[in-house]
């Protein structure tokens, strides 16, 4: 039977039920801390959950989704902070943090993680074997949650996106039912998840095929800001002709004088190519020759790369901060496409801190539909810029270079976004060609009717 809650009292007392069954786990806005408990990791995104239940394990997951399926509330999960939207308010917030395992089957190079595992620790677990999973640029996200996104890794190009690796999934569905998902066992729900996001069910935990990566050369080239046209050109060269085990990011880097930065980025303007190479330190430097022949280099942090410290080479935030955020597809980046982002985003005064173009290519324009709902990214390159707005008036500003660089670029972005790097925004609906999206839409209808789980950027909610 379902219990429809109408008043601030009824939702009240169905938390305490709820709180009765997982004491201490669960908190609303009637608990003194519920500001910081509640908050995400991107702070400018003021997200206004129900409540919020810490999960430790598959039956307090159960528990919970069962008890919203009968009171007609709505669940939805951040694993670890990551991935805040408004579309998360009025839900019931489950934090997966407790849910650590982590096991690996070297020989079969399958992995299995919870849905609380950030990728720094399973890289650290992977580390001494050879084998990667297919981690982003960051090691605090959790794996769970970057993969039902699609997840774009540094190894995408030569394995593909991080959710064409999955094998199987563990979730808990609309009606409270713990499943196992394959390919065998439910085709269209294991499409779905894998790249559709997390509005299909609560994931506990995934499987997924690991990958060869016994060298791993990478690291960090940076330049003064000045070089910015030079560095930009070359990183086209290299790109260009690339062989799928080589990625490369430009990006120009405007750093704050912040006490916490050190010399000599600290307030200092730069254009920067991070990489990864799965090769020789030979082959590496041989393919990189036309960033190498550039003066002025500043920094240089190119080496061997133990998996565990790949989150060193973007050495991105892990503190929560305010972020604004803006993304799209690029159809080229030749040296038309340069001179317009140059002009947009180049000069001293803009207030973007980053303005990253990320190679693509490679096995992730190879991708089919039996691959999921992520499918094949056939754009080139990716466009992703990010501004602090630590002031109202900033904020103006970094919208206006939004602006600025959107009509700067104009038909060299295809319109379509890669699904992890939506903000809260952009329409969800642009990570999908109009035939997934339909797909999508059809399955949640048949998994979840009720829409008792919420994605935060629900695409396929009826």
């Amino acid at each position: 039977m379902t219990i429809n809650l109408t008043t601030t009292a009824q939702v009240e007392s169905a938390l305490d039920e709820l709180s009765s069954v997982l004491p201490g786990q669960v908190v609303d806005p009637r608990h003194p801390d519920w500001t910081a408990l509640s908050r995400a990791w991107i702070l400018s995104v003021d997200q206004r959950p129900r409540a919020v239940v810490t999960v430790t394990d598959e039956e307090d997951v159960v528990a919970v989704v069962g008890w919203a399926a009968r009171h007609d509330m709505t669940v939805s999960v951040q694993p670890v902070g990551h991935g805040a939207t408004h579309a998360l308010d009025g839900t019931v917030l489950l934090r997966t943090r407790g849910l650590r395992e982590i096991t690996v089957d070297a020989e079969n190079r399958i992995a299995r993680v919870g849905a609380g595992v950030k990728w720094g620790e399973l890289l650290a677990a992977v580390s001494d074997l050879g084998l990667t999973g297919l981690a982003g640029s960051s090691p605090d996200p959790s794996v769970v949650g970057f993969t039902l996104g699609g997840g774009l890794s540094w190894f995408s190009r030569a394995f593909g996106l991080a959710a064409h690796s999955v094998v199987a999934v563990e979730l808990v569905d609309g009606d409270g039912e713990l499943r196992r998902v394959t390919a065998a066992s439910d085709p269209d729900l294991f499409w779905a998840i894998r790249g559709g996001g997390g509005d299909f069910g609560i994931v506990t935990a995934l499987e997924f095929r690991l990958h060869p990566a016994p060298h791993v050369y990478g690291g960090r080239l940076l330049w003064p800001i000045e070089m910015a046209r030079p560095v930009m050109t070359a990183f086209a060269e290299v790109t260009a002709s690339a062989p799928d085990e080589l990625t490369a990011w430009a990006h120009l880097l405007r750093f704050p004088p912040l006490p916490e930065i050190p010399e000599p980025l600290r307030g200092g303007s730069f254009v920067s190519v991070d990489l990864t190479f799965l090769g020789s330190a030979e082959e590496a430097e041989r393919l990189l020759a036309p960033l190498r022949s550039l003066p002025a280099l500043r920094f240089d942090t190119l080496g061997t790369v133990p998996l565990a410290e790949l989150g060193g080479i973007a050495a991105e935030p892990v503190d929560p901060m305010p972020t604004m955020e803006l993304s799209g597809l690029l159809r080229d980046f030749d040296e038309v496409t340069i001179d317009r982002l140059l002009a947009a985003a180049g000069g001293p005064d803009s207030p973007l801190v980053v303005v990253q173009v990320r190679h693509l290519g490679g096995a992730l324009t190879r991708a089919t539909d039996a691959d999921g709902a992520a499918g094949a990214l056939s754009e080139p390159y990716q466009l992703f810029c990010l501004g602090v707005p630590v002031s109202p008036e900033v904020a103006y500003a970094i919208g206006q270079a939004f602006a600025e660089v959107r009509t700067a670029l104009g038909e060299h972005l295809t319109g379509r976004r890669a699904f992890n790097f939506l903000s809260d925004d952009h329409d969800p609906t642009s990570a999908f060609s109009p035939t997934a999206l339909e797909r999508l839409v059809a399955v949640k209808a048949e998994v979840d009717p009720h829409g008792t789980i919420r994605s935060n950027r629900p695409v396929n909610r009826s």
